[in-house]
């Protein structure tokens, strides 16, 4: 990895710090009221089981404004990916969504302000703050992981020699693997000042909750402008959007809307086989771009089973953080049990890129990206089943029965259960993410044309977005006493769409390969850049068909 793009990590570092410093928050701030007998900036009193909150809005709403929250973050990014890739470049928007985040983090410190959270007049600065915040994180999200991509400067597989003298083969694909590890695992990191937020909202108040995010993201601008003579920079490259619909008009005119999704669909659009019909259709394309066009579609056809994961694995809208106020903390912030899921990244993550992935490697097993997405989407699925059993359990035992998150005055208020239950499908989630948003980085990039790539990179993220939008529409069930089936139900659909997953694309774990040899062969020998590269795809393709 260059220099640079641990520089770009670091960015995303800040950037995912201060989102997610905020966003864990938003369920008690919205939800619960301010504490009585606490000390006015939203703390509980010392010593007691109660949970810090600011608004009183009541599960549905704050459901409701979470979901929004993050829906927008996730949906928007489409028009601003498209942006970047047609219009201003991907750095310049980075840019901007630094500064639209910045204002946002400055109108939240003032939404949790004594006086206002006081009168209940906090909700219109902190709603507006929001929902800045979100438009700003679309901006930035799209466009940090191809920026970090456009970095690796090795596109074919070539043989260098290592400095011990041995020759080895530099792999694009492992790079951009590993490339991708790091980055999550800074993503994670940074999820992890949510722990810091979550205690200050118990023990101090929101004002320091909401502070220190927008300290961490200070920094960000002086960074960047360091930053920008050292990047590789991606220029906007017109509207590849329209050529993309033409060839999928050129297609439907000669096959019909049946034809999709079987062998030769994309054939039809390419000008060889349009000349070998001898028909007199213009195209302002070759060959070579429909297929970037087919593998695109390809792999957005695999980002629609996403949002089951995403589901499971956090639990449909705020259940999961309705589900942690029924359980006995013993002082601990009942938001700080979602920090088991970046840390079970962060401790997976040195472990698969040193110790998994190479052995596998050497013994040649090839572990392809479908192959990994679907052992995600089934280990989602189980940490969504256990996050059922332990909410049935905590309705069994909860003084209030089946009405146990909604504000339990009755005896402790909770179940005689811990808390720290809930690491496990917590850590199971975050597990199941390395195997399923690692592998769509690459091929969001890998498998677009290069001036999609910000666009089908916020197709990616757009499914996350639709996972935001169920829970959205089920926020008048996400409530007791339907919390238990608000988590089993997704985790018996994340079990079928696991299964239906491998078996319709797993044979892109091979045709990967050969997608990408016959690529990086093309630009051997059209440029020359390596000679070597039709060798070694051609030994990789035997040591995999081996």
């Amino acid at each position: 990895m260059p220099a640079i793009a641990y520089l770009i990590c670091f960015v995303e570092f800040c950037e995912r710090a201060s989102y997610y410093g905020v966003q864990q928050l938003i369920g008690n701030f919205v939800n619960r009221p301010l504490p009585e007998g606490g000390n006015g900036y939203g703390a509980p009193p010392r010593g007691t089981q109660e949970t810090a909150g600011a608004l009183g809005l009541g599960t549905v709403k704050a459901n409701a404004v979470s979901q929004s929250f993050s829906m927008l973050v996730y949906c928007l990014p489409i028009f601003f990916g498209w942006l970047a890739d047609t219009r201003t470049g991907r750095f310049r928007l980075i840019c901007w969504g630094v500064v639209v985040f910045g204002v946002a983090h400055v109108l939240m410190c003032v939404s949790a302000a004594k006086p206002l959270l006081a009168d209940g007049s906090a909700k219109t600065p902190y709603l507006l703050s929001l929902y800045i915040l979100a438009v700003g994180a679309a901006m930035f999200k799209p466009n940090v992981s191809p920026l970090l991509l456009d970095q690796m400067t090795t596109r074919v597989p070539k043989v260098i020699t290592a400095k011990n003298g041995e020759r080895v083969i530099e792999d694009p694909e492992s790079t951009t693997e590993r490339v991708m590890l790091w980055f999550y695992l800074l993503i994670n990191v940074g999820g992890f000042m949510g722990v810091a937020t979550t205690y200050a909202e118990k023990y101090v108040g929101f004002w320091l909750a909401f502070l220190l995010p927008l300290l961490l993201y200070l920094p960000l601008p002086l960074l960047l402008w360091f930053m920008k003579p050292r990047l590789i920079h991606h220029p906007p490259g017109g509207n590849e959007l329209g050529r993309v619909c033409r060839v999928l008009g050129v297609c439907f005119r000669r096959g019909g809307l049946f034809r999709i999704g079987r062998h030769g669909f994309w054939d039809l659009a390419k000008p060889t086989h349009i000349a070998a019909s001898g028909l007199s259709i213009q195209t302002t394309w070759n060959d070579e771009f429909v297929e970037d066009v087919r593998r695109a579609f390809q792999a957005t056809g695999m980002f629609c089973f996403f949002p089951i994961q995403y589901i499971n694995d956090n639990g449909i809208g705020s259940a999961a953080s309705y589900l942690s106020t029924m359980l006995t903390t013993n002082g601990v912030p009942n938001d700080v049990i979602q920090n088991f899921n970046s840390l079970s990244i962060i401790l997976s993550v040195p472990i698969f890129n040193y110790g998994l992935y190479p052995l596998l490697r050497k013994l040649k097993i090839h572990y392809g990206p479908v192959a990994r997405i679907t052992t995600g989407l089934a280990m989602s699925s189980v940490g969504g089943a256990a996050y059922a059993v332990l909410n049935y359990y905590a309705y069994k035992q909860s003084p209030c029965g089946e009405y146990g998150s909604d504000n339990c005055t009755v005896g402790t208020g909770v179940a005689p259960i811990t808390i720290w239950w809930m690491a496990i499908p917590y850590g199971l989630g975050g597990v199941s993410e390395i195997f399923v948003n690692v592998p769509a980085y690459g091929i969001a990039y890998s498998r677009a044309p290069a001036n999609m790539r910000g666009l089908v990179s916020a197709i990616n993220l757009l499914n996350t977005g639709f996972a935001y939008a169920i829970g959205l529409a089920c926020s008048s069930v996400i409530r007791d006493p339907y919390l238990t089936w608000d988590f089993g139900g997704p985790a018996i659909a994340g079990g079928i769409v696991t299964i239906t997953f491998y078996f319709l694309f797993r044979h892109i774990d091979k045709e990967e390969y050969s997608l990408n040899d016959a690529e990086e062969n093309a630009v051997a020998r059209k440029n020359s850049i390596n000679p070597d590269a039709a060798e070694i795809s051609h030994q990789r393709e035997k040591s995999i068909s081996e």
